[in-house]
């Protein structure tokens, strides 16, 4: 059957409410460990949905392209926010997976301790709620397609440093995209310091023997080599194995890669050759200078994650020490931008 997208269709005159083609719909689970949390449905009217975790930084948990599961989710499934999951490795207490964990906003990596304070794995921001500003819905019998939501979460203290960040998801009805738009800006009196990683996590059936992974960029593993067991010259760490049991428990594999671009934009992506189904990720080279790629290939935990970032997960610490931590002035704001695509 050929494929069409849905502005290729002639709905007009036949339906009575967008709904019928997509939109925006709210919610608030009410069971399990994410009770109490307020979501959004974003159906683009392509196949491809996905559930935004607007108490969660805005993050994306489920996703979907027709029958066709994109995003890994861990066995926790969503949780509420807790903002004090801020010690240590507590992080991972609450860690959804999901298509997007968002990372930072002033530390981007393992727990650390040092002069400038102590600071926990990945930060804070993807257990801060979102003060939503604006919900635009597609308006069709209009002729407008386009639809977003925006909300703001604030990484504060009393005394600093205080950052805000704006992010705004949007997309088009008919199209398989989502576009991820975020500002960081410093509300506080003194220079702020700054991370941030975008953490995409996909899993099965997406995520599976024979996906290719694609990328391309220098890399060396996060000890700072060539010599890991999977990120290895020679080996053909672009192809997913099946479940391997060196990855039962805490076994994973990361790389650190200096994304490749072209004209200043950086792309990289799954494609499941069986499934004639693939994702890309495109983001600007100098906003998001680097990309991690995570392994971890347990059994029952099968995942991989593509990761741009303004670094890779080296720690404040470490950033500060190689002279590439940002520093935000008061008043002064940073922008970025992801756009995720399905291929089919």
């Amino acid at each position: 059957m050929p494929k069409q997208s849905l502005t290729g269709l002639n709905w007009r005159d036949k339906i009575s409410n967008r709904q019928q083609l997509g939109g925006i719909e709210t919610s608030v689970i009410d069971n399990g460990a994410g009770r109490g949390t307020r979501i959004a449905w974003i159906n683009t009217g392509t196949g491809f949905r996905y559930k935004v975790v607007i108490d969660r930084g805005m993050d994306i948990a489920d996703a979907f392209y027709n029958e066709y599961n994109l995003a890994w989710i861990s066995h926790l499934g969503i949780t509420a926010p807790q903002p004090f999951s801020d010690k240590g490795i507590d992080w991972l207490r609450t860690f959804t997976g999901g298509l997007l964990t968002t990372c930072g906003l002033s530390h981007v990596g393992g727990p650390e301790s040092d002069e400038h304070g102590e600071r926990g794995l990945h930060g804070h921001i993807s257990n801060l709620p979102a003060e939503l500003i604006s919900i635009i819905q597609p308006d069709p019998a209009a002729g407008l397609l386009d639809f977003s939501m925006t909300g703001i979460m604030r990484e504060t203290k009393p005394f600093g440093p205080s950052l805000e960040l704006t992010r705004t998801i949007s997309g088009t009805l008919g199209e398989a995209f989502l576009r991820i738009h975020d500002r960081v800006t410093n509300r506080g009196n003194t220079p702020a310091p700054h991370m941030l990683l975008y953490h995409f996590n996909f899993g099965w059936p997406l995520l599976d023997e024979g996906t290719q992974i694609r990328w391309e960029g220098d890399w060396t593993t996060r000890q700072g080599d060539k010599n890991g067991i999977l990120f290895k010259e020679g080996n053909n760490f672009k192809v997913c194995p099946p479940p391997l049991p060196s990855h039962l428990g805490s076994g994973e594999e990361v790389a650190f890669i200096d994304v490749a671009d072209q004209n200043g934009i950086s792309e990289c992506g799954l494609y499941n050759p069986n499934l004639d189904l693939g994702v890309s990720l495109r983001f600007n080279k100098s906003e998001l200078p680097w990309l991690t790629n995570w392994q971890h290939w347990g059994r029952n935990e099968y995942v991989t994650g593509l990761e741009p970032g303004t670094h890779p997960p080296i720690g404040q610490a470490k950033a500060r020490e190689n002279g590439s931590l940002i520093r935000i002035e008061p008043g002064e704001s940073k922008s970025y931008e992801v756009i995720l695509e399905i291929n089919h």
